[in-house]
């Protein structure tokens, strides 16, 4: 049981110190600087401007009067 703990203690040692490096460097490079940015910018519209009129597919009925489309032939 010694030689685990001769083993593990200095491996827990240096993940915990590559953990708070890894910290230090994010807080120092900017990484926790706008929270709420991006999660805003998901909900912001930015589909592209829309065709003109002509160029779009319109929905309309074959007949052009619901009573013709009844009548049988």
């Amino acid at each position: 049981m010694d030689n685990a703990l001769i083993v593990l203690i200095p491996i827990s040692v240096a993940v915990v110190g590559l953990i708070v490096v890894l910290l230090w460097w994010a807080a120092r490079s900017g990484q926790f600087d706008d929270m709420e940015g991006p999660a805003h910018a998901i909900l912001m519209d930015d589909d592209a401007p829309r065709a003109d009129d002509a160029s779009r597919i319109v929905d309309t009925p074959l007949a052009e009067n619901a009573d013709d489309a009844q009548k049988p032939t």
